[in-house]
């Protein structure tokens, strides 16, 4: 799986040109729904490529655009190393693709810039989250959703495990570190020898190790604001918070030695802590919409809300998840118009909304189509 950042997004916010592919769909992590993966990405190249020569592109340009994407979707090693969902954004001299612990539905879309909004909900909402895995003997960080918990499979700078932290960054020769043989915790424990006090050694190294891995996670994770829930046992949480700089770590944990639950397990128990706080940031959202309701400082009509957006008004858009509205832009006329289905060339206007309210340095929030007030799927609150 593959850690996606708000780094990330405005790099694909940031890519504007003639022709920018997006294409989305859901992947598989086993089963027989695997072999099948690699035909629908194959026929999703082919509406690319047809949406592509409708808006003027020869068709051996288009090849030569979709030439990576396709190489690399006939490797099936590539499909036996997938999340729950593929967004791949294709463009001249541009090509990146996301695993992603989020399913999409299948889509393409084709414009002057990448569609962004169904990655939102990995950035704010979904209940997107963090789980770190602490023990002595190894580290795992994973990505988590409502639905699912994927293990990170690229931690950067994070030591995989104490005694490879305290073997790159152990200045006394004195005090030394091994992994010894199994002991009653599992897997191989650390022994500390050395002088003074062992436990107090042990204590500090802990301590030492932690923020190794603090550093890497910071540095994985800039400008993320996920949260991050702890799981270890009892003694080594609090030394984690003493290191710890991520500023969204919840100070509720999961008790015990996570080497020895399953995914499935851990996922339940963090999903037990981080749902009140979701559900309790949607809530407080609403409530503010629906007070400024009336007043000028709302609004749920995308005509109305784009050209706003793009000026710098919204604050707050609240979108729904899987919804919407193709039509285009006119920025000289800050004109939104609607079109009762997708034409080639369209845009998404929820998703224009969304660039520019980030752009403007307003907050966007992806939530469950339920919640949203309205018929189009998108509300903000203006600034002014």
């Amino acid at each position: 799986m593959d850690v996606f950042t708000s780094e990330d997004l405005r790099n694909l916010m940031a890519h504007e040109e003639e022709y920018c592919v997006s294409l989305f769909m859901p992947t598989h992590r086993a089963g027989p729904e695997v072999q099948q993966d690699p035909i629908r990405f194959k026929n999703l190249l082919k509406k690319a490529r047809a949406d592509l020569v409708t808006l003027g592109m020869r068709g051996p340009e288009a090849d030569e655009l979709l030439s990576e994407p396709r190489e690399v979707g006939a490797d099936s090693m590539f499909w036996r190393h997938q999340s729950d969902g593929l967004a791949m954004f294709v463009a001249p001299n541009y090509w990146r693709y996301y695993r992603v612990p989020r399913s999409f539905g299948e889509m393409v879309s084709v414009g002057e810039r990448f569609l962004i909004k169904p990655l939102l909900p990995l950035i704010t909402g979904d209940g997107r989250f963090y789980l770190l895995a602490l023990s002595q003997n190894q580290l795992r960080l994973f990505q988590g959703s409502r639905y699912s918990l994927t293990a990170v499979e690229d931690t950067g700078r994070m030591p995989e495990n104490l005694a490879d932290a305290l073997q790159y960054d152990d200045p006394e020769p004195q005090l030394q570190s091994r992994v010894g043989a199994p002991g009653r915790g599992g897997r191989g424990q650390a022994i500390f020898h050395g002088h003074g006090d062992a436990s107090e050694e042990a204590k500090t190294d802990i301590l030492r190790y932690f923020e190794l891995v603090d550093r890497g996670l910071t540095e994985l994770l800039s400008g993320d604001h996920a949260p991050l829930v702890l799981a270890g046992v009892d003694y080594l949480l609090p030394i984690y918070h003493e290191a710890n700089s991520y500023p969204h770590l919840i100070e509720e944990g999961i008790h015990g030695n996570p080497d020895r639950e399953s995914p499935e397990r851990l996922h339940a128990k963090a999903w037990e802590i981080v749902q009140p706080v979701f559900l309790a940031e949607v809530e407080k959202m609403l409530e503010r919409y629906y007070e400024l309701a009336g007043t000028g400082l709302t609004s749920d009509n995308v005509r109305e809300i784009v050209p706003a957006a793009a000026h710098g008004r919204v604050d707050t858009l609240l979108v729904a998840e899987g919804a919407h509205v193709w039509g285009h832009y006119d920025p000289d006329m800050a004109r939104a118009v609607v079109d009762d289905a997708a034409e080639p060339g369209d845009e998404d206007l929820i998703d224009l909304a969304s660039v520019f309210t980030l752009e403007n340095s307003g907050v966007v929030h992806a939530i469950p189509p339920d919640k949203i007030p309205g018929e189009e799927g998108i509300v903000a609150i203006y600034r002014y």
